[in-house]
């Protein structure tokens, strides 16, 4: 592993992505510290601390929200807003035929995605600010009239929109994916204040968790790497005085090909609604999301619900049976005892969604698991599977990248 960071670090064009991406990121946990002008932040601490849906949100924006900084909105806003936009092109003909163009129909669906994102974050801003104004944010010597309710707003959203630029120059000219390694940084550099927390109970409860962590740790590679390896064979082709093909191969499918993605989408779906419901006046509308915060039975069974569809329509949006089928048999390759063609294609659909299913399962296991028993131990910070899955699941990802990078240059990568 040493080695393969000193290689990594002796190539030019490695190390400069390395150091642009600890660049970006380096400026991003910066905007969670910079504070907003205008707002007490001592006023809005009983926010926080609760186990309810700030603290999630909050969770992801690396403890910004808290601090109400300029990035205090962090990824969420993109996040929400990507999901919305790849649930349209399913429905809108016009946006499918973009999806369809290629690179210049996908750079389109990805600039209305971008508008979108400054609308939401729009309307989120602005409910911030009536939410912080509601716990006293804003006293009689400091009020809060209409130029400092423009210039929050502003502030909270051009951060978003920011944020949002800065994740897409990591995935441009960095290394790894820039909105997942946002998300990354932001619960890891909630880690330590948690472990902090942790070391004030007792030392039993540190043996325990330590446990409990090792093996999720564990579950969770192990059932990130695994994948189920379909048998190919190509035919053997006469070029002139030239035999091509008759090799055998296969053709890997990942039990969990969607990645952390689903989980990100199942949190920002839910974190939503939930969070608009709390900034509203209405007494009935704060119930309601104290109801189905981040803490209730009903928050989970409903992420778990969106895990195993978001899995599925992610995987979907990866991996499309028919192309690959045809691929196949354009290169003159075919599964055994399948016949090519349409077949190929039904047989791989029916392999990958039986697959799918445990590790939608899985997933959505990871995340009741570790929030059930720091709920029984009663550990008051969240840390849960939500957090372990996206953390390791962007390390992992962003290792690989790491390390096709290295094997083009014939070095030994990370994973062995």
């Amino acid at each position: 592993m040493l080695q393969s960071l000193l290689n990594a670090w002796r190539l030019p064009d490695l190390r400069k992505k390395l150091l642009f991406t600890a660049m970006i990121i380096a400026i991003y946990r910066l905007g969670a510290y910079v504070p907003v002008p205008g707002v007490s932040v001592e006023s809005i601490k009983e926010m926080f601390n609760t186990g309810g849906v700030f603290d999630f949100y909050n969770l992801f924006a690396g403890g910004g929200l808290e601090r109400v900084a300029i990035f205090a909105m962090g990824i969420m806003p993109y996040i929400t807003a990507s999901i919305i936009m790849q649930l349209l092109t399913m429905v809108i003909p016009r946006l499918e035929a973009l999806m369809k163009e290629g690179e210049s129909g996908q750079k389109k669906v990805n600039q209305y995605t971008r508008y979108f994102t400054v609308v939401l974050a729009l309307v989120e801003a602005i409910g911030f600010v009536f939410l912080f104004r509601s716990y006293g944010a804003f006293p009689a010597e400091a009020p809060l009239t209409p130029l400092r309710f423009f210039l929050i707003v502003l502030t909270l959203t051009v951060g978003t929109a920011l944020v949002m630029w800065l994740g897409e120059l990591i995935t441009q000219r960095g290394i790894g994916n820039g909105i997942s390694l946002m998300i990354f940084t932001s619960i890891v550099s909630r880690l330590p204040s948690g472990i902090q927390k942790l070391f004030t109970l007792n030392p039993g409860y540190w043996i325990l968790m330590g446990i409990i962590s090792l093996v999720v740790v564990a579950a969770i590679i192990y059932v990130t790497e695994g994948q189920r390896r379909i048998p190919v064979q190509y035919a053997k082709r006469v070029v002139g005085r030239k035999v091509y093909g008759g090799q055998s191969t296969y053709l890997p499918l990942r039990i969990n090909m969607a990645g952390v993605i689903p989980v990100i989408f199942a949190s920002s779906v839910m974190l939503f609604p939930v969070t608009l419901a709390q900034m509203t006046p209405w007494a009935w509308a704060k119930k309601l999301s104290e109801t189905i915060g981040p803490s209730s039975w009903w928050y989970l069974m409903v992420e778990v619900i969106l895990i195993v569809l978001f899995t599925y329509f992610y995987t979907a949006v990866q991996f499309n049976p028919i192309d690959q089928a045809d691929n196949l048999k354009k290169y003159g390759g075919f599964v055994p005892g399948i016949r090519p063609g349409r077949p190929t294609a039904a047989y791989l659909d029916r392999v990958l969604t039986r697959i799918t299913f445990p590790g939608a399962l899985f997933l959505a296991a990871i995340v009741l698991l570790p929030t059930a028993l720091i709920r029984g131990i009663n550990i008051p910070f969240y840390f849960g599977g939500t957090s372990l899955l996206i953390v390791i699941g962007v390390a992992l990802d962003t290792m690989k990248q790491m390390e096709s990078q290295l094997l083009m240059r014939h070095y030994e990568g990370f994973l062995k």
